[in-house]
């Protein structure tokens, strides 16, 4: 835990010129996290009591909190897995538009196809009960 809080205060940048958009990426979902919490904090304040609990505190948790979302970015343990998440999607094939459309109907008409099968073993087994006298 020393380490981590040693590393918050910390402000160089740790390997600065690999994985930056699997890192700003990272940044940008946990600071809009950290924004919405304030904003919210800010909202059940309400703008009708002290300055200090409507704006300041909030203020100041999301301040706080963005310095921590950007200290985790740059920490190197989790910084060497956002690296090397960005280079294991640099050799991801994507497929083309046409490929897709036709991966997704395949998808598609599969899952309505177990649907129907689903349907008719619950038909079959319900009238099968019923007629067993199971059921009502």
């Amino acid at each position: 835990m020393s380490a981590f809080v040693q590393e918050l205060f910390h402000v160089g940048v740790y390997k600065r010129n690999q994985g930056r958009i699997a890192r700003q990426v990272t940044f940008v979902a946990l600071a809009l996290l950290v924004v919405v919490g304030a904003w919210r904090l800010s909202q059940l304040a309400g703008p009708g009591v002290h300055p200090l609990y409507w704006f300041w505190i909030p203020a100041i948790v999301a301040a706080s909190g963005l310095w921590i979302c950007f200290r985790l970015v740059n920490l190197p343990m989790f910084a060497d897995f956002l690296i090397s998440v960005e280079a294991e999607m640099n050799k991801v094939s994507w497929p083309s538009r046409p490929e897709l459309i036709r991966s997704s109907l395949v998808v598609i008409f599969t899952i309505f196809f177990l649907a129907a099968v689903l349907l008719a073993y619950d038909l079959f087994w319900k009238q099968l009960l019923r007629l067993l006298g199971v059921l009502a």
